[in-house]
């Protein structure tokens, strides 16, 4: 009985260990997430899980539109897949991991320049009479 009652110990051990350190922390993030998603309002930031970054425009039940650019490009996303609420990028990702901290928003300075529409148009020869 000394062996079994040590087995039953050892089992019940594992899974304290398995619920304190994998289900609980998940389910934490699950329920930090869904706060985020249900407190998202106009004129907020995000970027979705795909990677888009837009302004908030319209919040409904279960959908968001967004404006992605300055020329008004509007999409209509699902909550669920807003991953954060501001603009995060690979290496804040990285550095809230090791951190644990909040994404800090990035500033338009930090953001790449826009492009160029127009081509320079080639520079005209002399003409030789």
């Amino acid at each position: 009985m000394d062996q079994g009652m040590s087995t039953i110990f050892m089992l019940l051990l594992m899974l304290a260990i398995f619920y304190f350190m994998l289900i609980r922390p998940e389910n934490k993030r699950k329920k930090q997430a869904e706060e985020m998603r249900s407190s998202l309002k106009k004129g907020d930031v995000i970027t979705t899980i795909g990677g888009i970054v837009g302004k908030i425009v319209t919040v409904n039940q279960d959908t968001i539109i967004i404006e992605t650019s300055e020329d008004r490009v509007r999409m209509e996303i699902t909550k669920w897949a807003v991953s954060t609420n501001g603009v995060q990028t690979g290496e804040a990702q990285a550095k809230n991991k090791k951190k644990g901290e909040k994404a800090e928003e990035q500033t338009a300075e930090a953001l790449p320049e826009e492009p160029v529409d127009e081509i320079p148009a080639p520079e005209e020869t002399e003409k030789q009479d």
